[in-house]
This record gives C-alpha cells, sequence and structure tokens, in this order.
C-alpha cells in the first residue's frame, strides 16, 4: 500500500509548530511581567558595575525581548504559510559576497 502524502499534515504539522513559538514568545514576554512586578513587590536590585540596578529593568528587558520573539515569529508565519515555501538544508548554508572593497 501506497501512502500519499497530502498537504494537510505539513499544514497541520506547520500550524502547530507557529504555536508552539507564539506560546513560547508569550511565556517569555509574561515571566518578563512577572519578575518586574516582583522585583517591585519584594524591592529586589541588583550590583551592576558597581551600581545598583532595579531588577524592574531586568524584567522590562525579557518582556521586550518576548516582544521581539513574537515579531520574528509573526515574519515567519508569513513566509512559512506560502505555497511555494519547502524545506531545504541550503537554507542554513553561509552565503559569501563578493563584494568589491573600494
Amino acid at each position: 500500500m501506497n501512502k500519499k502524502n497530502n498537504g494537510a499534515t505539513t499544514d497541520k504539522q506547520k500550524v502547530i509548530m507557529i504555536t508552539i513559538l507564539f506560546v513560547t514568545t508569550f511565556i517569555i514576554m509574561g515571566l518578563g511581567i512577572f519578575f518586574s512586578i516582583y522585583s517591585v513587590a519584594n524591592n529586589i536590585s541588583f550590583k551592576v558595575l558597581n551600581s545598583r540596578i532595579h531588577g524592574v529593568f531586568f524584567g522590562l528587558m525579557v518582556f521586550y525581548l518576548g516582544l521581539r520573539y513574537n515579531l520574528s515569529v509573526l515574519k515567519l508565519k508569513a513566509e512559512v504559510y506560502k505555497n511555494a515555501t519547502n524545506f531545504s538544508w541550503s537554507n542554513f548554508k553561509k552565503v559569501k559576497s563578493n563584494k568589491a572593497v573600494s
């Protein structure tokens, strides 16, 4: 018996992977917000190069990174859902550019 690999299974896999990436970015953003609130409630600060920095700033940085990852996943989602998109190992090779230096 031959099994046909129709597009429905790959589409389902794409949806699952993109959903996992979105959930991960929301978890990162949530942890950033949680740490900011926790730092305010418990007055947490860290010593960085002989100065004290409040934990809220670290929480906001984590939130910002999660937000950036979320925007990156949105761009990835648009690329992945194109019909002509296929997996290729050549996408991971470094591209050498022959730019003339003037």
